[in-house]
């Protein structure tokens, strides 16, 4: 239950902290506009999202069993992010992150790291597919410049009131964030390891800046953006409170175990090492108290900025460290331009993201596996989408390990790399 930062900091050398001096800045670049997308999705203010990828980032890397894992805010927490704070307020979520940090520490202690095999495959696809379908159509409303009071949490009155609201279409609006998609795929592709996503956020957003586009932007919505760290303070926790949060933090802490334990298996994959799973489990735990204390958002390792980690030369979790450090410099030095980014841009942003969850390349294989596979994956997918994502998981587990039992005899999934 080492840190792996005890184990690489043994022969480190000054070539790799130049290395992973500038895969950590390269990562922060692409950290930065998905963490406040992630935020604002999320029905929080876009500042948490800096504090959470600062934070949690810094212990993640610090404390965690992967030598290469870049952890912070992600998509996948998005749906019940903002359930939580729809049903008990931002200091409701503050205290369901603070307890499943604590449930992923005595996961850790109790070394549950290997029961990430257990979960099936197809649910986990089920459900990473149906959290993409809510992320996307929960981004239509800035995409589009939609004008709503409110926006309704359940998927079906979701789409409803968007159409509702067609109307106010605004064209600035859909051509900002249709810009900014566009000129992702175009880095993508043609500069895979230049920090397209930062770039082409700004580009349109300077756009917006300079023409005097009628396009939302943070600042305009939101306010001015802090220029520092909060001050950490330890949630009050009462006895009712605890009982009627508990379903939230479990829900929190195996989403964080589980998309942490998977980004550094595919880690694993493309670097050809071995991270330490009850180490990785006792750093999210860790990372999800501090992003609670700090009154930021839930946590867990990113499989997107892992793997750009990667690609970007970073060897060590000395570039996760810097990735967090170079976000505070962000904070504390350029809060002001950061209010300045469109809001259509994220929105673009986080479409693309959540159409990459979905891992589109993976469908035609998926429909030919087993039908029972493929009913999994499908019911999962639906009741995360129309339903709750905790019972999502609950009945698609509960198929799956009863599939699992009648088959008896196939081996566990060998999980292949995603696109997230």
């Amino acid at each position: 239950m080492r840190p792996k930062i005890l184990t690489t900091l043994a022969d480190y050398s000054s070539a790799l902290f130049l290395q992973d001096l500038l895969a950590g800045i390269s990562v922060a670049m692409v950290a930065l506009p998905l963490s406040l997308a992630i935020a604002i999705a999320s029905g929080a203010d876009p500042a948490t999202g800096l504090v959470t990828a600062i934070v949690a980032g810094f212990l993640i890397s610090l404390l965690g069993g992967s030598r290469v894992q870049i952890g912070g805010p992600t998509g996948a927490f998005i749906v019940v992010v903002f359930g939580v704070i729809a049903d008990h307020g931002y200091d409701g979520l503050v205290m369901a992150t603070f307890m499943a940090g604590i449930i992923l520490l005595i996961a850790g202690y109790l070394q549950a790291g290997k029961l990430i095999r257990l979960v099936p495959e197809p649910v986990i696809n089920g459900f990473t597919i149906g959290i993409a379908v809510i992320i996307a159509a929960s981004q239509l409303k800035d995409l589009l410049g939609l004008q709503m009071t409110t926006v309704p949490a359940e998927f079906i009155a979701k789409i409803e009131a968007l159409w509702a609201a067609r109307a106010s279409f605004s064209l600035p609006s859909a051509l900002v964030g249709i810009g900014t998609m566009a000129m992702i795929v175009v880095f993508r592709r043609a500069a895979p390891r230049a920090p397209g996503l930062i770039v082409a956020v700004a580009i349109t957003s300077v756009l917006v800046s300079v023409l005097h586009l009628p396009v939302a932007t943070i600042h305009a919505q939101f306010g001015d953006l802090p220029d520092r760290l909060p001050w950490p303070a330890v949630p009050a926790l009462s006895l009712d409170r605890f009982a009627e949060l508990l379903p939230s933090a479990l829900i929190i802490a195996f989403l964080a175990g589980v998309e942490s334990l998977l980004s550094a298996m595919v880690a694993d994959r493309m670097i050809q090492g071995h991270h330490r799973p009850n180490a990785e489990l006792l750093a999210q735990g860790a990372a999800n108290i501090g992003s609670a204390l700090f009154g930021g958002l839930p946590a867990t390792g990113a499989i997107a900025r892992t793997a750009t980690n990667i690609r970007a030369g970073g060897k060590t979790p000395v570039a996760g460290i810097v990735h967090a450090l170079a976000l505070l410099l962000v904070m504390l030095l350029a809060s002001r331009l950061v209010g300045y980014i469109a809001m259509p841009a994220l929105a673009g942003l986080l479409i693309l993201t959540a159409w990459n969850m979905s891992e589109p390349h993976k469908w035609r294989t998926h429909l030919q596996e087993r039908r029972s596979d493929v009913f999994l994956i499908a019911v999962t997918m639906i009741l995360t989408v129309l339903a709750d994502l905790t019972f999502a998981i609950g009945v698609g587990v509960a198929f799956g390990l009863a599939l699992r039992l009648q088959r008896r005899n196939v081996p566990g999934a060998d999980w292949s790399k995603p696109d997230r």
